[in-house]
């Protein structure tokens, strides 16, 4: 019984990565790290750890530099907007006015990717699957 146990668990921390430590991401700092193939951004937001993918679903354009409103983040470049913890698209291009919503025409409103992230012996890790 115990080995099937210690299987489980090592499947469960399968696509697991290790990040950063906890202390190199202060209340209100972001950061962006590699993860496989990926770039992703990870935020401390008020306390709140959020790992989403650093390109915008729409032009695939950085969202480091991406503005907190709540609990959205604004992609800098059309200003689309989602939310941190789903993904789900707030506002899909609205900028700059009239071309936005013609560039946001041209393709259906996308999620932004989202990953689970925990902490672990005084690190974050996050959770990447295929990476």
């Amino acid at each position: 019984m115990m080995l099937k146990l210690k299987q489980i668990n090592e499947d469960l921390y399968m696509g697991w990565t290790k990040a950063c430590a906890v202390d190199a991401l202060a209340p209100g700092a972001r950061q962006v790290v590699k993860v496989g193939d990926r770039k992703i951004l990870l935020l401390n937001q008020a306390g709140t750890l959020h790992a989403v993918d650093n390109a915008c679903p729409h032009l695939k354009l950085p969202m480091q530099k991406g503005k907190i409103e709540g609990c959205t983040i604004v992609c800098p470049w059309h200003r689309s907007s989602f939310d941190l913890n789903s993904g789900e698209v707030a506002n899909w291009t609205p900028f700059p006015p009239v071309v936005g919503k013609v560039l946001g025409s041209m393709s259906k409103p996308k999620a932004l990717a989202v990953f689970p992230t925990r902490i672990e012996d005084g690190n974050i890790w996050i959770e990447v699957e295929g990476a």
